[in-house]
């Protein structure tokens, strides 16, 4: 008898997803003790005791209960009231679908949009998480790169309306972008809006950053120049501005008109959000302000030592975000970041993200999260310096000098 191996029955799609290169170097020292983790999205603090508080009440008080499907009533009154305040833009709580996480958003948003053999363009670097949301729905994916210029990154958005035909379904922005920190100017989100209210393609947002920004208390969004009914989706979490990454809370705001079916697809997905945790989503949209604030001061410290030590670094090109909190910086002579990512990790027990991660156009990058304490980030830094550094040993297998 003929026996094949099982995963001859996995799908051709399932079959065809790649292993995450950020997960295979963490998860091969995940636990150490002697380990600086800087290779994930993720802050060193806790959520605001506020928050937390907010859930253990709402369990104790019998919230344990099925979740309307496109989220609580509570929690999207109150991100429409969040979104008036913060940029005087309207919303009405049938735009709004609350999700298990942004990323649950992107994967609905996915679904939502895309018919096997659709053309879905997307800029890169980027977290590669938003184009295999699109591409494990059946999206055939175009790649345009951001480009280094003047010590900033730089988008081209001439070459990117040119690849905007018709004949594409949506574009994809992740601004402030995970992983360079480039954000969108808000001159260059009309432009793109209009063409594609001309071309009659959906602009996915991404702006899960956007409280992050450097340049001032919101980084520009389309939603604050779109139509209610434009073709526009932007998705939304608490996992970073609010230190919740583990909570799994986020939304998406849509045209009224996909209320009903981003509804349905939650359903066949997850049913729902779990109530007590839209309720400590409703504290933090309320009552944390301040940790906000508190955390992009924290940022903005990181920021601080990670420009001036790789700043001072003659093999390391340093490139200013935007925004998020994340150093994305060129090293020369390196041709496989995962191999040096690997090595350095094995070296020195710090822990960066390859840049082949986030797509070809990263190769010769390396990602680090500045969002940890300054006495962390000190610690790191001197552990990284023997093999950033041009001159000095143990030199980094794979490396050409």
């Amino acid at each position: 008898m003929n026996i094949h191996p099982l995963e001859s029955y996995i799908s051709v799609r399932a079959r065809a997803l790649e292993a995450s290169k950020i997960r295979a170097v963490a998860e091969s020292a995940m636990g150490r003790s002697d380990v600086i983790p800087l290779w994930f999205g993720e802050g060193a603090w806790d959520t605001d005791p506020l928050i937390v508080e907010a859930a253990v009440k709402s369990l104790r008080s019998g919230n344990h209960m099925y979740q309307p499907n496109n989220g609580s009533i509570a929690l999207r009154d109150e991100i429409c009231r969040y979104q008036q305040e913060l940029t005087g833009t309207t919303l009405t709580r049938d735009r709004v679908t609350v999700t298990p996480s942004g990323m649950q958003g992107l994967r609905l948003v996915a679904e939502l949009l895309v018919t096997p053999g659709d053309r879905v363009v997307v800029i890169e670097p980027n977290w590669p998480n938003i184009a295999a949301a699109f591409q494990n729905s059946g999206a055939d994916i175009s790649r345009l790169a951001l480009q280094p210029k003047n010590g900033s990154w730089w988008l081209d958005i001439n070459a990117l309306l040119d690849m905007l035909t018709p004949e594409t379904t949506a574009v994809l922005i992740n601004s402030p972008n995970n992983p360079t920190g480039w954000a969108m100017p808000m001159e260059d989100q009309t432009i793109l809006l209009d063409h594609c209210r001309a071309n009659g393609i959906w602009v996915v947002s991404d702006d899960v950053y956007r409280r992050l920004y450097r340049h001032g208390n919101v980084a520009p969004s389309f939603l604050d120049i779109a139509n209610a009914e434009d073709r526009l989706i932007s998705v939304n979490s608490f996992s970073k501005a609010w230190s919740m990454t583990g909570w799994r809370l986020g939304w998406i705001v849509a045209p009224a008109a996909v209320e009903a079916k981003l509804g349905q697809l939650t359903e066949f997905n997850t049913s729902c959000t779990a109530g007590f945790v839209q309720d400590a989503g409703v504290v933090a949209l309320r009552d944390c302000e301040p940790a906000v604030t508190e955390l992009r001061d924290r940022i903005q410290v990181g920021y601080q030592l990670t420009l001036e030590f790789l700043s001072g670094l003659e093999r390391v090109r340093f490139i200013e975000p935007d925004g998020a909190f994340y150093s994305f910086f060129r090293v020369d002579d390196m041709p496989d970041s995962y191999k040096a990512a690997t090595v350095i990790l094995e070296a020195t027990g710090v822990g960066l993200a390859p840049g082949i991660a986030f797509g070809d156009s990263g190769e010769g990058y390396l990602r680090l999260c500045y969002a940890q304490p300054a006495e962390t980030l000190r610690t790191a830094f001197e552990r990284l310096e023997p093999v950033l550094r041009r001159q000095k040993e143990p030199q980094i297998p794979g490396v050409q000098r």
